[in-house]
This record gives C-alpha cells, structure tokens and sequence, in this order.
C-alpha cells in the first residue's frame, strides 16, 4: 500500500502515515507515523465487505471459500466435513481424564506423575493458575455486542494495544513485565485510558494516624491530586478537565529549555481535546504515563490494527483490560493470614521496620480495651499492590 500524504495530527506535525522500523537490523519501533491517517489508508485500500463487522450469510462464505482455493462450489461441503474440530476426535466414547497404564507419550507419564503428587500432597500451581487466567479476561469480551445499537463499535475503527508497566518506582518488574494490558479504539479521549489505568498510588491515603487509626480519612490521592499527563512525541498531554488540575508538564518544558540540553520544540496541549487517532506514534517505543506527581509509568503501544467482527463490539466496554500481571499480596505479619491494611514505623512492639498488619491485629497489638494507644510507633494505612488481582 503506497504511502499518501502525511496527517497533522495536532502539536508537532507528522513524518508518515505507514509505519516502517526505524532500525531495519534491530526491528524494536517503527518511525513516527499518524495514527488516523494510517487508518484512513487502510479503509481506502480494502473492501467494503472486509470492513463489515456483520455476520456473513452461510452461502457466503461458501463462495468465499471456494474463490480462495480456486474450487469448485460443490466441494466446499466436503472440504468443510474434512476440516472439521469433528474429525479430530475418535470414534469411540474415551474417558480423557483417566491416563492408561502402558502409555508410551511421555507427556502423558509425567501428567501421570504429577497428579499422583498432588493427590497426596496440598500443592498451589500459581504458574498453573497464571496460564489458566492468562487470556481469560480477553475471552469474555470476544464477539460481545451491546444491547443498545447506540454503542456498536463503527466498521473501520483502529484498535491499538496498550501495555502500562509498573511504575519506576518499583523496584521488582519495574522494566520488564506490564501489569496492565488494554485495547483502546482510536476515536477514544486520551482521558478514557487515563480513567481506567489502576494503580496503587491513586489509593494512598496521606497522614500518620496512630494516635486516632479510626479517624483515617475516606478520601484517597487520586481525590486530592487530579493532575496528570501522557508524553508522546515531545507533546505532554495534560489532564485539565478540573479547575483544581495542574500543567505538571511546565516544569518539565522550562527546565528542558533553561540550557541546550537536547529537547527542543517540546509542546503541551489539553489531554481531554485528542484522541489516539490525532496522535503521532512509534509502535513498540516506550512512552511516558505520569500521574501523583512523580508516579511515573512506561507505555508502549505494540499493537494498531482494524476491528473485526469477532472483536467486542461494545463501545461501553472499551478501554477494554484484557491482561493483568498477578502480585503477591502482603501478609499481615501477625495471623499470616490477611492481607496487610496498617504499616507501622518505629515500633516497640513489633520485630521489624516497617511491619505490616491486617485491621484486627493492628488494633489488637497496638491498643488496649479502651482504644488507648500502647507503646510507640507510628501507622500509616497501607495499600497492598495485589488488591489489583
């Protein structure tokens, strides 16, 4: 497909509408390109039934069949009986979850073995469990169409695929495993995928309460510090739908442009006005998520393509979260048994620094009958990062 020309695309111009790697040897991004345009390419380069996101008629798809393997009509019936899930099963009534005794598969010992060891033993697979959850979210959503026609995605749409790393701040997955991955179509704000980004720090909740631990406020951060912003291309897209919100990004653009340091022509603009199909983009290029102030997040886009109709069509489900990395949570340190709610510092009565505590043992531990504190310490409500699983 020829190259047409390039799109705006808002702030800072375009290069190209056709992704090429920007390293052929490499092969890790693709130089800058305009994602609506490169959309706009794609619908004018196919055909309106390649498009449609309607279910094809039975005859239909026989003559689709037939045109791809240059067939006869007639035999699209057998060639279908032939390729059928159908063909793959014996014609006797097997017991699949009894393993024969004189097996020869080794595949088929070693599940031998391993479910002979679970008999006797209580053993938690968490890699099992991770593979059995793996695409489990994605497939709840495939082929959903909403109830209200309102909400049906429109034929031509791009879907991108957006993988949120964990903050830089962590120290363990911090580069290497996302914690969220989600489709987000190309007519949607930059704001719908800030919304429906989770993370830990939006539910922190400020100040040392060990004096009165039940008069922890309600509120969390992400009530107080609204303010945040995407950067890509050397745009930063500024959250500024509140009258409280912030340009976290000015500073940032000043101190860029105090000395030579390298960035020129950095812009800001409203992250509520855009959409990703304004957007100038390098697919598989780490881009910056940066919320709370400093909580700052690596987003890469890795994949744009068009909807199909075996996608979920409902436009009310998307940003649609389709994995989630699994974290430990934190045990209280006491009952090892719930998940950690209080950190304390300082402690007298606990053997580390910090200690973690569920509600009950931290009253329990830390306060006589009357609700008197004993000892001294300092607590602070904690949010455990595996609340997310």
């Amino acid at each position: 497909m020829a190259a047409s020309s390039s799109g705006n695309g808002g702030p800072g111009g375009c290069r190209s509408n056709i992704p090429q790697y920007e390293d052929a040897v490499a092969e890790t991004n693709t130089q800058v390109f305009h994602v609506g345009s490169f959309g706009a390419a794609w619908r004018g380069a196919l055909r309106p039934q390649d498009l449609s996101l309607q279910e094809a008629a039975p005859e239909d798809r026989d003559a689709a069949v037939a045109e791809e393997f240059s067939c006869p009509p007639e035999f699209v019936s057998d060639l279908r009986a032939v390729c059928s899930i159908n063909a793959l099963k014996s014609p006797g009534k097997e017991n699949t979850e009894e393993i024969p005794e004189d097996t020869t598969l080794l595949t088929l010992a070693i599940r031998k073995k391993a479910l002979e060891r679970r008999e006797e033993t209580v053993v938690i697979d968490r890699a099992c469990r991770q593979e059995t959850f793996l695409y489990e979210m994605e497939s709840h959503a495939i082929g959903k169409r909403p109830n209200d026609p309102v909400n049906l995605v429109q034929e031509g749409e791009l879907v991108l695929t957006l993988h949120i790393f964990y903050p830089v701040i962590f120290q363990k997955h911090k580069t290497c495993k996302p914690y969220q991955t989600m489709l987000v179509l190309g007519s949607q704000n930059l704001t719908e995928v800030r919304d429906s980004i989770s993370c830990v720090s939006d539910l922190q909740i400020g100040g040392e309460f060990s004096s009165h631990p039940d008069q922890a406020p309600e509120y969390i951060s992400k009530d107080l510090y609204k303010s945040a912003f995407f950067h890509f291309e050397g745009i930063f897209y500024n959250d500024m739908r509140y009258p409280e919100c912030r340009n976290l990004s000015r500073m940032i653009i000043e101190w860029a442009e105090s000395r030579e340091r390298g960035y020129t022509n950095l812009q800001a603009a409203k992250m509520e006005d855009y959409t990703f199909n304004d957007l100038n983009i390098k697919v598989g290029f780490p881009y910056l998520y940066c919320h709370q102030g400093d909580c700052e997040h690596v987003v890469i886009i890795t994949d744009i393509r068009l909807i199909h109709r075996d996608d979920c069509l409902d436009r009310s489900l998307y940003p649609l979260l389709i994995k989630k990395h699994w974290l430990w949570t934190k045990k209280c340190f006491v009952c090892k048994m719930y998940t950690a709610r209080w950190v304390t510092n300082d402690d007298s009565l606990a053997p580390q620094d910090p200690s973690f505590f569920c509600d009950v043992c931290f009253q329990m531990l830390h306060y006589d009958a009357d609700g008197n504190k004993l000892g001294e310490f300092l607590a602070y409500p904690y949010v455990d990062p595996g609340i997310f699983n």
